[in-house]
């Protein structure tokens, strides 16, 4: 679920949409934004569902590489 097997595709390992959210976060944005950055991005890609696209964002939260603050998604300190 975490990184790709011969059961899951690369693009839907949660470690991939991770590195696409920080992608995008390139200012703080709100969650409903960064979902809608989300779906134009992965167009082509395929659909993502909204839960897939929480997870990602639990797991960077896991790995202290966001927070949540004043209402938005932000990089923290330690993301370059």
């Amino acid at each position: 679920m975490i990184l790709p097997s011969k059961h899951l595709r690369e693009d839907r390992a949660l470690l991939t949409i991770g590195a696409e959210h920080l992608q995008l976060l390139s200012e703080p944005k709100t969650v409903s934004r960064l979902w809608s950055d989300m779906k134009r991005r992965r167009e082509a890609a395929g659909p993502l569902s909204y839960d897939w696209f929480i997870l990602g964002l639990d797991l960077l939260f896991a790995m202290g590489l966001v927070a949540f603050e004043r209402g938005r998604v932000q990089k923290t300190r330690s993301v370059a």
